[in-house]
């Protein structure tokens, strides 16, 4: 092979040549390391409830489409901003 041309195959590595990650410094560095899996935690996390619903407003709510959770939420929200009190 020409000294200008390189080869594509790269040497072998064994794989059992990998560190030995039980050692007491892989140990500390995995202990340090932050884990931060899924959602973060929310300071104000909604409550799942049952609630009982007519059917005309249920179907006004779905008819706009995603999110209907979300503005059922925020009519109820502001309906509680305005003090008022159910019938």
């Amino acid at each position: 092979m020409p000294k200008s041309k390189k080869p594509t195959r790269r040497a072998f590595v064994d794989p059992d040549d990998a560190p030995d990650l039980s050692t007491p410094e892989w140990r500390a560095k995995f202990a340090a390391a932050p884990v931060g899996r899924g959602r973060p935690k929310s300071e104000k996390p909604k409550v799942s409830t049952t609630l009982r619903l007519d059917a005309d407003v249920l179907e006004h709510f779905r008819r706009s489409g995603a999110g209907w959770q979300t503005r059922i939420n925020l009519a109820l929200r502001s309906v509680v901003k305005r003090g008022k009190r159910a019938a």
